[in-house]
């Protein structure tokens, strides 16, 4: 399963990430970066650091998990 990761600094200098499943694909850095932006300035999510000041990073992760038999 592949996540998109919006990773922003907070108040006091630590990392907050939002995750979301199945990113549109293929990623629109434009799109991504204004939606940073909104997120930022509509103080959409809470972060147990402070408000969110400052967009650090933004990813694709892709989790592939293989059962073993026991």
């Amino acid at each position: 399963m592949k996540k998109i990761e919006l990773k922003f600094e907070n108040e006091e200098g630590k990392t907050a990430t939002i995750s979301l499943d199945n990113p549109v694909e293929p990623v629109d850095p434009v799109v991504v970066n204004t939606a940073m932006d909104a997120i930022m300035s509509q103080n959409a999510f809470f972060s147990s650091g402070g408000d969110l000041v400052a967009k650090k990073s933004a990813r694709i992760v892709e989790r592939n998990v293989t059962d073993i038999e026991l």
